[in-house]
């Protein structure tokens, strides 16, 4: 699972300068040109404790304007949430962003402080970039390099111990640093971050600032196991269907591990959590977006009532209002890709009947007793996997989920841990990730239901 708007996750091709041009000049008539800059939210004087909606209406606005600024510039503008400290993401190098709490405040200065932080974050990626230049290492002459790299490296710690402040998780963006270094200079991704996690090994921690014979251990043993062909292993990797992958997970997830919040029983919720979650997250986007998605979730409602069956036809008819398209989409005729391309889906003669095939398996059946999240999260990842349209399967999927539950009568109060999160087609722990997930917003639902003077938070 990766957190689709968290910068912790990115990588040096997401966010090397030199790829992704930027005019810093420009930027605050960019900003306001986005859509999330025509609501932003005006900080409440409600106190903390009483202000869940408001704070998730700040929250989710902000994850709109991430959203926004990756459809405008690309991934790499992810990093201008990352503050110092206990901020949105926890020990990053940027000081013009807290949090949504104490960074929104009126409109104009709200969308200063975005400005502010996003040249904050690209001006720390070029000073990064301009000093791995100054290092130009060879990873084939590694063996006579080795007290460069590890110079190198020291030097990377001290500065991101200085930029962050050590704060809350800093040591994230450091292990993140020394990856991004490997990559540039020819060290293949996963076999560069792998070295990290072992030379570092939890050494570093928060609110703490390394001592220079930890710095000089790590840096020495990160320096010590690199090998010349550690290169190579990126490209030795062979191409994968996905989907494959996927429907052998699929086949072997332990479904029923997991306990069932759906067990209970129908359940109305006090509030409309997806209905509110897209009015705030897709329209601050576009308000166009949000009223097709509002359109697909009045149908899917409807035809949840009346007991429909979940296939692919249906969730075309869905999918029309999601893409503002003419008439019903058809399934992808061409393999898809997703994840900035790491993911390939491939398509065979029987893609489309094996699709309608594992949707139909989230009915309730006496043949195969499988509790209601867990028929709802498979039947989420099965869109997000067998990727039917050209474009907005991951708002398709969470169609699909919110229909299994509202067939047999469940329904959220919040959705926030169901979108803006990215499931991995190859990760067999993110079902069961999922479905707790579920399970965390349907008992929270439950517990409103009961007691309606106690609102769920968020």
């Amino acid at each position: 699972m990766i957190v689709d708007l968290a910068p912790r996750f990115l990588t040096w091709a997401d966010v090397d300068p030199a790829r992704h041009a930027f005019d810093s000049a420009s930027v605050a008539q960019t900003v306001r040109s986005l859509g999330p800059a025509r609501c932003v939210p005006i900080r409440s004087d409600v106190p903390a404790a009483d202000s869940g909606s408001r704070s998730e209406e700040a929250e989710s606005w902000a994850d709109a304007m991430s959203y926004a600024l990756v459809l405008h510039y690309g991934r790499w503008t992810l990093g201008w949430r990352w503050a110092h400290d206990e901020g949105d993401f926890d020990g990053g190098p940027v000081g013009n962003w807290c949090c949504p709490r104490d960074s929104i405040t009126t409109p104009e200065e709200t969308l200063a402080r975005v400005e502010a932080a996003l040249r904050e974050w690209r001006e720390w990626l070029e000073h990064l970039a301009a000093w791995f230049e100054a290092y130009p290492l060879d990873l084939s002459a590694v063996d006579d390099q080795r007290i460069l790299w590890e110079r190198a490296a020291r030097n990377l710690i001290l500065q991101v111990v200085d930029r962050t402040g050590c704060g809350s998780g800093w040591h994230n963006h450091c292990r993140q640093v020394l990856a991004w270094f490997l990559d540039r200079w020819g060290v293949a991704v996963e076999v560069a971050q792998g070295l990290v996690e072992e030379a570092v090994g939890g050494r570093f921690h928060s609110w703490t600032g390394p001592d220079t014979v930890v710095i000089d251990d790590v840096t020495e043993q990160l320096a010590r196991s690199l090998r010349p062909d550690d290169g190579g292993t990126r490209a030795a990797v062979p191409a994968q269907d996905h989907l494959q992958r996927w429907l052998a997970i699929r086949a072997s997830v332990p479904w029923h591990e997991i306990p069932d919040a759906g067990a209970d029983g129908p359940v109305a919720a006090l509030r409309d959590g997806p209905a509110e979650d897209i009015r705030a997250f897709d329209g601050a986007i576009d308000p166009a977006r949000a009223e097709g998605l509002l359109r697909a979730l009045e149908l899917l409602r409807a035809d949840a009532a009346r007991g429909a069956r979940l296939d692919f036809a249906l969730l075309s008819a869905w999918h029309q209002h999601v893409l503002g398209s003419p008439q019903p989409p058809p399934f992808r005729t061409s393999p898809a890709f997703a994840k900035g391309g790491r993911e390939r889906y491939g398509l065979g003669p029987d893609t489309p009947t094996r699709f309608d095939t594992s949707l139909a398996e989230s009915e309730a059946t006496a043949g195969e007793p499988l509790g209601l999240t867990a028929r709802a999260a498979r039947a989420y990842l099965d869109v997000c996997f067998f990727h039917p349209f050209d474009d907005g399967n991951a708002r398709s999927a969470f169609l699909a989920l919110v229909f299994v539950l509202a067939r047999e009568g469940v329904a959220l109060e919040a959705v926030s841990l169901l979108r803006r999160v990215t499931f991995e087609a190859t990760h067999p722990q993110d079902p069961l990730t999922l479905i707790r997930y579920i399970n965390i917003h349907l008992a929270e639902t439950r517990r409103s239901a009961t007691n309606p003077t106690v609102s769920a938070p968020g």
